[in-house]
């Protein structure tokens, strides 16, 4: 899986991890091995502009998707299809003020909000009660595994019968637990 990351935002933030995330995401989605997609990390100017010429909305905003293939997340027994996921704008400045507000580190707000627009990107939206339930769900798994793996813990290679991760259609797509790659490593 690749991922880009493109720093214009100014400020210091750890693409590595950001990096080793997204690719986690990707294949806790089950997604095919060649998917691309690429987070921008930019200036609240720069998210400001893109909320008001695609959202239509003022001001900056946290964190903006723009799905390309339309991907959905793969099922088992299926061969994934492969193609470049989308982009993600995401400010930090913006993170930054979110994170102070909610009492939490900064590296976690940024976290929540690359899971969150990798999520929107595969088509998951919170529009709607039930949409917000299951979208943000999945959110907080993925990143209590992501927490998990990163500190050292083991994932199961396949979740316990009847645990499975809603897709955006309201199927369901049993999944594996694949540990991040670290930088310059290929899955096999």
């Amino acid at each position: 899986m690749s991922v880009d990351i493109l720093n214009e935002s100014g400020r210091d933030v750890d693409v590595v991890e950001l990096t080793r995330l997204s690719r986690f995401v990707m294949g806790r989605m089950r997604l095919h091995p060649a998917t691309e997609m690429c987070l921008r990390l930019v200036d609240e100017d720069t998210i400001a502009s893109l909320n008001k010429q695609w959202m239509e909305a003022d001001g900056p905003t946290d964190v903006l998707a723009f799905p390309m293939d339309e991907m959905v997340p793969g099922r088992v027994g299926e061969e994934p299809e492969e193609g470049y996921l989308g982009d993600i704008a995401l400010s930090p400045s913006v993170a930054a003020r979110q994170a102070a507000e909610a009492g939490h580190p900064e590296v976690d707000e940024l976290r929540l909000l690359t899971v969150h627009g990798i999520l929107h990107l595969l088509g998951y939206d919170h529009a709607e009660p039930a949409e917000h339930r299951a979208m943000f769900a999945l959110q907080a798994r993925l990143l209590a595994e992501w927490q998990g793996v990163s500190s050292g813990d083991e994932l199961e290679d396949d979740p316990p019968d009847g645990d499975r991760l809603a897709t955006p259609d309201g199927g369901s797509s049993r999944t594996r637990y694949p540990q991040p790659l670290g930088e310059g490593e290929e899955r096999t």
